[in-house]
């Protein structure tokens, strides 16, 4: 069912259009990312979809009584309320319709009420239709949904009394997202939603929005999370809106097959129109031909030229050079704690990086992944430990927030500055392939965007020719096509890449191997971001066995081949699963039988005689209660159960 619908729309802006004959449909289990260059209009967009502001032209088609929950960027939830306060305020609806059943309860058992009347049917009636919708919005489990959400944004129960102006600008975006995902909307539009989440957050955001059952409309950049959660694509690109089932990775070779074929079709009327012109020049002035010629000119007229295919997108286009190799070791470090004053935000700290590696430095926000890049290159000294570079290092590093741009310098003087020697023009030439051309390099570093900002400062880090790169998410500001530009980049670079980054994608197509920054230690897995959690996953399977293995003394003190240790973790893993699959088995046969006994208890509670027992009528309602309090703990049981299952399957 069809529950959103845009036909034609618009936007100009004075004279110029950002887009215009837009058409899109949003189905009620759709879900659908917008994806696009910055300034293409996918914010314009998802302003007007959801109701913020009017198009210019066109209409948009909503089915009745449809309700959008909308998360833009900078979206925070402000409250003077608690934590817990503002997000149990969903369930308030919910404990409105629990209370009236309760009344009601009351008045059905009333045994002065007579059963044959109009108003006990209509009390049976309420009391029906308010059940129904109380199960149906999860009333029995909603507290424990409200806590679920809450975890997977990393708030718990300690936080649960924390007042909301206490928290941080992310912590408040993060909440927004929390509590727009348990108001369930029909649609939910989200712009950027995994700004200001860690990887494991994300991880669970995905899981979550997989199996959401209302309609998602979501920008962003992030290839990882487009591809786990979307279903279908629409592109914002040159004023107009192309549309593309599948997830991201299907979208980009949809996308190449469309442009292929349209470069066939162009250079075919290309080769067509040149034809008929030269038909035409040679054969007007001829007597014998100037009626062939005539028709051939009308018939040229009559053709509507195409445009050129992607033809007016520019890409940035650089590569990262270096002036010189380094040796073989790069930097070692050897038990390295690095913090700021006497607070150590992580130790541990051994890292031996070689020659052409390419590093990225993963683990949760606050763990220190930016002060470790910053203490390496000597911006903040070590709390403890050493740290040494090998021979011919030169450093190159790229600060996430741009702190070392000069707001008050121009686009041009702000490289030029660190580079006097070279001519205007080689600085301009350089300029102009981070697409900073014209008056763009007269602009000043404080007017600029944040992903304009970003382009300044990876053209500085282009001209210094380091052998040795360290990057602090390079990709934050970036829009996808930037994104891959400077990915290509990185993978030509011959030199050595150290690298934070919270995009999976990104690092997935860089990394050779991953270093895990915990508070005491590192671990270093060799392989993409896909290979670390693979391996992460399947370690903290072994960790649980292990943990839970009852051997016997004698058992312990026999040393294990590595083949009878993987043997016995496979069987290990097998009885874990055929043991969970029986418990879920169990918890279903028991939740069948507690819903036919819910059933029978309130089909009793119904009867006229029920009520004519009052004493009757309390001891039912009091099963009730507590048959109920058991379907939930039992569903609880089971949707545990069932994500331990899920963990197990897949770690094998």
């Amino acid at each position: 069912m069809i529950v959103l619908q845009t036909q034609k729309i618009a936007r100009h802006f004075g004279a110029e259009t950002l887009f215009d004959n837009v058409s899109l449909e949003i189905k009620d289990s759709s879900k659908i990312g917008l994806v696009g260059r910055n300034g293409a209009g996918k914010t314009t967009l998802l302003d007007i979809i959801s109701g913020k502001t009017e198009p210019d032209e066109g209409e948009i088609h909503k089915k009745k009584d449809m309700t959008i929950g909308y998360l833009d960027q900078h979206t925070g939830l402000e409250s003077s309320l608690t934590i817990w306060e503002e997000m149990f305020k969903i369930a308030e609806p919910l404990m409105a319709i629990q209370s009236e059943m309760t009344q009601l309860e009351k008045q059905i058992s009333d045994p002065h009420l007579d059963h044959y009347t109009v108003e006990y049917k209509d009390l049976l009636s309420r009391y029906d239709a308010l059940q129904i919708r109380f199960q149906e919005n999860n009333g029995y489990g909603i507290e424990s949904e409200i806590k679920s959400v809450l975890h997977g944004f990393r708030f718990y129960e300690e936080d649960y009394n924390t007042p909301i102006e206490q928290l941080s600008g992310g912590q408040k975006t993060r909440l927004a997202l929390a509590r727009l995902l348990l108001e369930k909307k029909d649609l939910l539009v989200l712009d950027e939603p995994t700004n200001h989440l860690d990887i494991d957050t994300l991880a669970w955001l995905e899981s979550y929005l997989q199996s959401y059952t209302k309609a998602l409309l979501i920008v962003s950049h992030d290839r990882y999370f487009l591809d786990k959660v979307v279903n279908e694509i629409y592109e914002v690109s040159r004023g107009s809106v192309s549309h593309y089932p599948g997830n991201y990775s299907a979208y980009l070779d949809l996308k190449a097959e469309r442009i292929k074929r349209e470069w066939k079709v162009f250079e075919k009327q290309q080769k067509k129109m040149a034809s008929l012109e030269d038909f035409v020049a040679r054969n007007i002035v001829r007597a014998s031909t100037t009626k062939r010629a005539q028709a051939r000119r009308k018939q040229l007229e009559k053709m509507e030229p195409l445009s050129k295919p992607m033809g007016d997108e520019k890409s940035a286009h650089f590569q990262f050079l270096t002036n010189r190799p380094s040796g073989q070791v790069v930097i070692q470090t050897d038990n390295l704690d690095i913090g700021y004053g006497e607070k150590a935000l992580s130790g541990g700290i051994d890292l031996d990086i070689r020659k052409q590696d390419a590093i990225a430095i993963v683990g949760p926000n606050g763990i220190g992944k930016t002060t470790l890049l910053k203490t390496l290159i000597g911006m903040i000294p070590p709390l403890k430990g050493d740290i040494s570079l090998g021979t011919k290092v030169d450093i190159g590093y790229y600060d996430q927030e741009q702190t070392l741009l000069n707001q008050s310098k121009t686009v041009l003087n702000e490289v030029w500055d660190d580079h006097p020697t070279l001519p205007e023009q080689s600085i301009r030439t350089l300029l102009g392939s981070f697409l900073f051309s014209g008056e763009d390099v007269e602009k000043t570093i404080a007017s600029l965007s944040g992903g304009e900002r970003a382009r300044v400062a990876l053209a500085k880090l282009a001209l210094e020719k380091n052998n040795v790169l360290m990057l602090d998410e390079p990709t934050n500001h970036l829009d996808i096509d930037s994104k891959e530009v400077l990915e290509n980049a990185l993978i030509e670079f011959e030199g050595t890449i150290l690298f934070v980054s919270h995009d999976r994608y990104f690092i997935n197509r860089i990394a050779t191997k991953v270093i895990e920054l915990n508070e005491d230690s590192t671990v270093e897995y060799l392989g993409d971001y896909d290979y670390y959690v693979q391996k992460k996953e399947e370690l903290e399977a072994l960790k649980r066995i292990d943990e839970g293995s009852q051997e016997s003394p004698a058992e312990e003190d026999k040393p294990l081949s590595e083949s009878k240790r993987t043997y016995q973790d496979q069987k290990e893993f097998q009885k874990e699963q055929r043991r969970l699959t029986r418990r879920i088995e169990a918890i279903e046969s028991e939740l069948e039988d507690i819903e036919n006994k819910i059933l029978e208890v309130q089909k009793l509670l119904s009867l006229p005689e029920t009520f004519e027992d009052l004493t009757k009528a309390e001891e039912l309602a009091k099963e009730n209660k507590t048959l109920q309090e058991q379907q939930d703990q039992l569903m609880e049981e089971w949707e545990d159960s069932h994500e331990k299952l899920e963990e197990w399957n897949s770690s094998l």
